[in-house]
């Protein structure tokens, strides 16, 4: 979906490459780097969409917001996103290195409705009944996103 809404002409940033560090293990950029990374692209377009599942990023970014879309899909469905999702070179060296950790993001996927961090369903749906501009929440994979019908 962000996809389509960047090739609408909105600048697209992916929390992914915010949320951690380029090392080996990966971990956990700062809440004060990836707010200044926020801020930055904020103030360099004024059009933009942002991609996501980390709550305290996307807290960040609401203040700023005018409209939410919440991608609230059956964990199944989610998985199955997952394994038919195209190379995103951005964040693997190859597809190979994408499949390769395939696995695990399934079984994470999996435990969505139970976790309670911020990356949780619960942590999700507050975020998204808390916020106040123009929502909409997507439930199926089919489903149209109209952003001039959508309140």
């Amino acid at each position: 979906m962000a996809a389509g809404l960047r090739d609408q002409g909105l600048a697209h940033l992916d929390l992914d490459v915010l949320a951690w560090t380029r090392t080996n293990p990966p971990e956990r950029m700062s809440i004060n780097q990836s707010y200044e990374k926020i801020q930055n692209f904020i103030k360099e377009n004024d059009e933009w969409v942002v991609e996501g599942c980390y709550t305290d990023l996307l807290e960040l970014v609401k203040p700023f917001a005018n409209e939410a879309i919440f991608l609230n899909l059956p964990v199944h469905l989610c998985q199955k996103n997952a394994r038919n999702r195209a190379w995103e070179p951005h964040k693997y060296e190859s597809k190979k290195a994408q499949d390769d950790n395939l696995t695990m993001l399934i079984d994470w996927i999996a435990e969505y409705m139970l976790r309670n961090d911020s990356l949780s369903y619960s942590a999700h749906n507050a975020l998204y009944e808390g916020f106040q501009g123009k929502k909409t929440a997507i439930l199926c994979n089919r489903q149209p996103y109209h952003p001039e019908n959508n309140n």
